[in-house]
């Protein structure tokens, strides 16, 4: 496969993104990890800490570019010039969603493909959300994120004290 899009939040980016990224970059020639800017969401980490988390991430990766978007993924996959999305899937609930957003980029784009990649096992209770939300109690996300990843959740929500009540890692 010459080149191939993985979009997501990436807010942060976990163990399993990182595992999918790790793979489907086995697989193309180049992989963009495309970061989503969603105005309806406010994320915990800002559009360019995100991309400076992915960079340092996969910087051995030579086949594998960091970029963000805004908008359709469609709309953004033509100006790549590309015609495969990767996607990764943890259960059922993923796959019918997914499911129907690969429908509707199909429908908006004939030449799209997805590729949906089954998450490793050992990552597929994994989210973002659940990391954070983890976190902002003061437990172990060590087994989640990447070490860097995990010291940078810390100092955010240490210097945000945003701590849901005293532990281990306020001081």
């Amino acid at each position: 496969m010459k080149k191939a899009i993985y979009p997501g939040s990436f807010d942060p980016v976990t163990a399993g993104h990182l595992d999918i990224i790790k793979r489907a970059a086995s697989f193309t020639d180049e992989l963009v990890v495309a970061v989503l800017i969603n105005e309806n969401k406010r994320p915990f980490f800002s559009l360019e800490e995100r991309i400076d988390i992915l960079k340092k991430e996969l910087c051995p990766f030579e086949n594998v570019m960091v970029t963000y978007f805004k908008g359709l993924l469609v709309d953004f996959a033509k100006e790549q010039n590309v015609n495969t999305i990767i996607r990764g899937v943890r259960g059922n609930v993923d796959f019918e969603y997914e499911f129907q957003m690969a429908q509707t980029n199909k429908a908006l784009s004939e030449e799209l493909e997805t590729v949906f990649m089954i998450t490793d096992s050992k990552y597929s209770y994994i989210s973002s959300s659940t990391v954070k939300e983890i976190a902002s109690f003061g437990g172990d996300i060590s087994r989640f994120v990447p070490y860097s990843v995990e010291c940078r959740i810390w100092d955010k929500l240490r210097k945000e004290k945003k701590f849901k009540y005293q532990n281990r890692y306020q001081n």
